[in-house]
């Protein structure tokens, strides 16, 4: 299998026509599952659940094809579309309209021959009922819903007989329900006769061209993003064995499980010389040594993201989650840094690329290199010596407010050479 992950975050500001496409491809195959996560930003039940198909699936036949976070921005803000709803913007958009590189964008990608089938994952209000039992119970509630345009395309079309695909999916999800009341069904909006707002959306942009498109609508009246997500992978896995994509996950589906993934937040690769573990790390960190612009952000997460504030200070988000703000310390970067560093832990050598990663029982030292660089252990208190290598370093030594990390354990080594910054290691106390 070849998955290719297209994920580039740089300043000054978020990109607009920038989108994460994740393809998951096998030699040779001709129908691809182009999945849609993140149109409307407060439906975290959907672009979560993209995510995931994106880092914890891995495709044996067939293609899929994931767009995790449309909307970036709406998901920072956790809002429907800070630009208004970029749902609405697929028959007719203004030049104007900042929502416009993204939408022509995913149209062109919907409109590649490649692409069999498309779903748009949301979170819907209520729990749809054909008839009228209350304000969360009704036929206007969105929520639980396969929602199609129409019941068919044109018969040469593969997939083409949306109804008839939309209640196999519904009658496979119906048999794992978490509670009876949970219940999904399928909605048609009979879009071109009798909503004149959907005619604007983007499952019928795809249906006008003759492209499958099925919307999948999670309840907002659910306990928690783990349950919308856990039917939205069903309906995803319902989907790929109706297109013959045969499929491979590294979890057992749950709620449980789901939860401990979505709380993994992987890790922050800035200027290929710093990596953060996101998971466990403090609400702010500070002195943070980067380059005053044209700094990379590379995360392992799909929903990963940064916004810059007018202070200088950069919020590190995760989907609408935001994880830690880093306070900035402005250098440049040396170029005559060495590729390796040398470190001694408990008694043992052993040699780290720039950007490393390594835990510690008892004690370590950075090892004095030719090349004549300054190491700084933040937490470390040296008076004598502005340089702390071939110092041996304790937990006991380490001023525990420092860390990086909520318990206190994982701490920060910097490398300067002729006052420009190298790199910077990660070291946890186990």
């Amino acid at each position: 299998m070849k998955q290719l992950l297209i994920l580039i975050l740089c300043f000054p500001a978020l990109l607009y026509a920038e989108i994460n496409l994740i393809k998951k491809e096998n030699p040779d195959a001709n129908t691809t599952l182009l999945v849609i996560g993140g149109i409307h930003g407060n439906e975290p039940g959907g672009y979560f659940s993209a995510s995931i198909l994106a880092t914890h699936y891995k495709i044996l036949s067939n293609n899929v094809w994931i767009v995790p976070n449309l909307n970036k921005e709406s998901i920072i803000y956790d809002r429907r579309g800070i630009h208004g709803d970029m749902n609405r913007k697929f028959s007719v958009i203004r030049k104007n309209d900042k929502d416009k590189p993204i939408v022509d964008a995913i149209k062109k990608i919907i409109l590649q021959p490649q692409v069999s089938l498309v779903l748009n994952l949301h979170d819907g209000h209520g729990f749809y009922r054909k008839k009228e039992q209350n304000s969360i119970f009704n036929p206007n509630a969105w929520g639980q819903t396969c929602v199609i345009d129409q019941c068919n395309l044109n018969k040469k079309q593969p997939f083409s007989n949306l109804n008839e695909i939309a209640e196999d999916v519904q009658k496979s999800i119906n048999k794992k329900l978490l509670k009876k009341h949970h219940i999904f069904n399928v909605k048609n909006t009979q879009t071109k006769f009798k909503d004149e707002q959907m005619r604007l959306s983007l499952t019928y942009f795809a249906v006008q061209n003759n492209k499958p498109a099925f919307a999948i609508e999670t309840s907002k009246s659910l306990s928690s993003v783990s349950q919308k997500v856990f039917y939205q992978l069903l309906a995803i896995e319902e989907f790929m064995k109706i297109m013959h994509i045969s499929y491979s996950r590294d979890f057992k589906l749950n709620e449980k499980n789901i939860t401990k993934i979505i709380n993994n937040y992987g890790t922050l690769e800035i200027n290929h010389n710093i990596l953060l573990n996101l998971r466990d790390i403090k609400n702010s960190l500070s002195f943070i040594p980067i380059k005053s612009e044209s700094n990379e952000f590379h995360f392992s997460h799909p929903l990963g993201m940064v916004k810059k504030k007018k202070n200088g200070i950069i919020d590190v988000f995760i989907g609408n989650k935001k994880i830690t703000s880093l306070k900035p310390q402005y250098f440049e970067i040396s170029g005559n840094c060495p590729d390796t560093y040398q470190v001694e832990v408990d008694k043992k050598i052993i040699f780290l690329k720039k950007a490393s990663n390594f835990s510690v029982n008892d004690d370590f030292k950075i090892i004095k290199h030719k090349n004549d660089y300054r190491v700084n252990i933040i937490g470390y208190t040296n008076k004598h010596n502005k340089d702390e290598s071939n110092i041996k370093i304790t937990y006991r030594n380490l001023i525990k407010k420092y860390a990086v990390d909520k318990t206190n354990k994982t701490f920060r080594i910097e490398f300067y050479k002729d006052n420009k910054f190298c790199s910077m290691f990660m070291v946890t106390f186990k």
